[in-house]
């Protein structure tokens, strides 16, 4: 097993060998276009500098875009809260308008009531009758 082993090994370096990479052979040439460090150390700088603006003005956007979302909501809040007002409202107005009908149509039954019993002559059942009861009776 130990032979195994080494011959194993011995085929590994030979073929490492056999498929080892060539000599690379470039032409030399000057990289990084055809500007100066300087121009290029600036032109890094002022790319920096709008990077920072943008992300300044990214995040002002932002903000923006979420007041102008809150405000929505809430304008949509009050629309909502005054439509149940204007329906609350309405609601009451035709409540008290049914009240009033009742009580027209109430008086209108105790007045048709009232001339009634006058008309017949019947004794009242109110709290005038007092002053009726004895035989001495003044007329106002």
């Amino acid at each position: 097993t130990c032979s195994v082993a080494k011959r194993e090994l011995d085929d590994l370096e030979r073929w490492k060998e056999e498929h080892r990479p060539g000599p690379i052979k470039l032409v030399p040439q000057r990289l990084g276009g055809k500007e100066s460090e300087a121009q290029a150390r600036q032109k890094q700088q002022m790319m920096l500098m709008q990077s920072k603006y943008q992300q300044k003005h990214k995040r002002e956007e932002y903000v923006k875009a979420k007041k102008a979302a809150e405000e929505d909501e809430i304008l949509k809040k009050k629309a909502i809260q005054r439509e149940k007002a204007e329906t609350l409202e309405v609601k009451k107005k035709q409540e008290e308008i049914q009240r009033r009908e009742m009580f027209l149509e109430d008086q209108y039954y105790k007045t048709n009531e009232l001339l009634n019993r006058l008309e017949l002559g019947l004794p009242k059942s109110d709290s005038c009758q007092i002053a009726n009861r004895g035989p001495k009776s003044t007329a106002w």
